[in-house]
């Protein structure tokens, strides 16, 4: 029986990121090899809020300090029907930290209350101002602009994270889980293979539909074959049986998480059922692959996993801190759920072990619409768990009219002098491979992040690893 990439993708739901083979990558030639190795006991997560996130809506300043912050944020946000300004008074709560370029004091959205315990535990890193250099209103450039880790027009097609993971494995290994349908742009590369699934239980290898109760003979012939493959001389065909194996061993291994965690974790599994959120659902997933770790499952190895969510798009009907707006529904969601999944962790005994990053493609427009907000630049990045120095970081963008581009949006700046200072993305992931990663400074820059050439005050020409959000 043949089976093509194309039929093997679809027909299992699971995704294998490969391509052309070299001798290069079949440097780690055993089957279950354990991810470990480089990343040591620690699981990271990445969380994509899809439609573009309102920034200044999430964390917002209270107060001028010593510039003109509220008085902008007032002038750019109504109050009344329609109106997006949150009053200091409804932010009484949720008040953080101060912003270091401006000193004024800010505020989560009173929607995310719940993150707001964590950050008063010391476990979420406000990361401000994060963006890149040349950026654009385009949904489909910028998310691949933050996936890539590379401006529009210099993208490589390979995802940050991608890179790091082919930098450190090779074809045999599977470091990667993607909670949704498709391999993440994040994780995209030509030397491991990485899986994706919305839901663990339904991943299969993809044996034909004939002959249901012939799957035992089909596991075998599939087998075989792998096996024949890989003890052959010729790199290529070494290296597709190797990862053949891994993947069909892998199928069966992941799928059975579901089980293990249900039949084990009775109350954080109804916990996750009470909530009932679609991202509560999705971060499930990855607490039954962490768990399947914790019990030793075999061929369960990937410690980096990927999820999303959306409808962040807000446009319309965005709502301020009312809590049948959008935005309130959105963050909420959020909230919640990495609360939930946070203590899932903690009662694992994990969450010292793990960092999660949430991140959206872009920001919102300072000054809002009718009921929303347009396509923006720079926003804040969240970064949490166990291994994080909690606090803020970064600094507000200069939300002032009279600085804000011909579009209203807020303006990337590298200049050192610069109060308002943006954060370029690519700090926030060297810091993260570096500090959390493990991955050596230098070999960072060689292997996963290009610097930008041109003007050192309006490009990322000097990078910054050493944000000091992470232990």
């Amino acid at each position: 029986m043949a089976i093509s990439r194309r039929s093997f993708l679809k027909g299992s739901g699971l995704a294998a990121a490969s391509s052309l083979v070299a001798p290069a990558l079949l440097r780690h030639p055993f089957i279950g090899e354990a991810f470990a190795d480089t990343i040591g006991d620690r699981y990271f997560l990445s969380i994509f809020l899809d439609g573009g996130n309102d920034g200044f809506n999430t964390v917002i300043p209270v107060d001028d300090g010593g510039a003109t912050m509220r008085a902008a944020y007032d002038a750019a946000r109504s109050t009344g029907t329609d109106g997006l300004n949150i009053s200091p008074s409804a932010l009484a709560a949720t008040l953080i930290g101060t912003d270091p370029g401006s000193g004024c004091q800010l505020a989560f959205h009173p929607a995310l209350a719940p993150l707001k315990t964590l950050y008063d535990a010391g476990k979420v890193a406000v990361v401000q101002g994060c963006g890149y250099s040349r950026p654009t209103l385009s949904h489909e450039a910028s998310r691949m602009a933050w996936e890539t880790g590379t401006p529009p027009g210099l993208n490589s097609g390979t995802g940050w994270m991608g890179r790091y993971l082919a930098a450190n494995y090779g074809g045999s290994d599977i470091p990667g889980v993607c909670i949704r349908g498709e391999v993440a742009g994040e994780l995209r590369q030509n030397t491991t293979s990485v899986l994706a699934a919305r839901r663990m239980r339904s991943l299969r290898f993809p044996y034909d539909g004939d002959f249901g109760d012939d799957v035992a003979r089909k596991r075998a012939a599939f087998l075989g074959m792998y096996e024949s493959a890989g003890a052959a001389a010729l790199p290529i065909a070494e290296y597709l049986g190797t990862s053949g194996v891994a993947t069909l061993l892998a199928t069966e291994s992941y799928a059975g998480l579901h089980d293990l965690y249900t039949g084990a974790r009775s109350g954080p599994n109804q916990a996750y059922e009470d909530l009932n959120l679609n991202l509560a659902r999705n971060l499930r997933e990855a607490a039954k692959v962490i768990y399947g770790i914790t019990q030793g499952v075999p061929n369960v190895h990937a410690r980096v996993m990927q999820c999303a969510t959306g409808g962040y798009d807000t446009h319309s009907d965005q709502g301020a801190a009312n809590t049948d707006g959008r935005h309130y529904e959105l963050l909420s969601e959020l909230a919640q759920s990495l609360s939930l999944f946070y203590a899932d962790c903690a009662d694992m005994g994990v969450a010292d072990k793990l960092v999660v990053m949430v991140w959206s493609e872009f920001g919102r427009r300072v000054e809002q619409n009718d009921g929303g907000t347009d396509h923006g630049t720079q926003y804040p990045v969240f970064v949490l768990g166990g291994g994080v120095q909690g606090g803020v970081y970064g600094r507000h963008p200069n939300i002032n009219a009279s600085a804000l581009s011909d579009d209203g949006n807020t303006v990337y700046s590298q200049a050192a002098a610069d109060p308002f200072r943006s954060t370029d993305m690519r700090d926030v992931y060297g810091t993260i491979l570096k500090h959390w990663l493990g991955m050596p400074h230098q070999q960072i820059l060689d292997d996963v992040l290009t610097l930008d050439g041109g003007d050192p005050a309006e490009r990322w020409t000097q990078e910054n690893f050493d944000m000091g959000f992470l232990v």
